[in-house]
């Protein structure tokens, strides 16, 4: 990596054909510095894919056509990703606890594990919530803290 706090960023339009599009510059963005690891960078892909999914959906839902922007900041020792949207602001802590990984009605959720997800993934992760918005910070370390 050529330096510190460097910035990759994309807008897309909120449809869920550009959800590879983000995936794709994420990851390659990430994959430019040699020491995060390929495990992070597929941790990475992966809550872009989850988030951009829960944003558009939330924007859809309102018929907004803001597009999302995407963030990827580069530094020495992590990546951080911001995803923004204008789908609305909602309460991270207000959503429905899932049931245990043991619990079989678990095999019933087909929606709602995104962002339990990307919490039990990341090393960092805020939401920032306004009135017509929100954008989450999601923090990968290279080297993954323990939990």
């Amino acid at each position: 990596m050529s330096g510190v706090g460097e910035v990759v960023e994309l807008e897309i339009p909120p449809t869920m054909e550009y959800l590879d599009l983000a995936r794709v510059v994420v990851s390659a963005a990430a994959s430019v510095d040699p020491a995060f690891p390929p495990a992070r960078v597929a941790d990475l892909r992966l809550a872009v894919s989850e988030l951009c999914a829960n944003a558009i959906e939330s924007q859809q839902r309102l018929d907004r056509l803001e597009p999302l922007i995407i963030r990827c900041i580069l530094d020495d020792d992590r990546v951080t990703i911001e995803i923004e949207d204008h789908g609305g602001g909602f309460d991270p802590d207000g959503l429905d606890p899932l049931p245990a990984v043991t619990d079989p009605s678990r095999l019933e959720r087909e929606r709602g594990l995104g962002i339990p997800l990307v919490r039990g993934m990341a090393d960092d992760v805020q939401f920032l919530v306004k009135d017509d918005g929100t954008t989450v910070r999601v923090v990968l370390f290279h080297v993954r803290s323990p939990p």
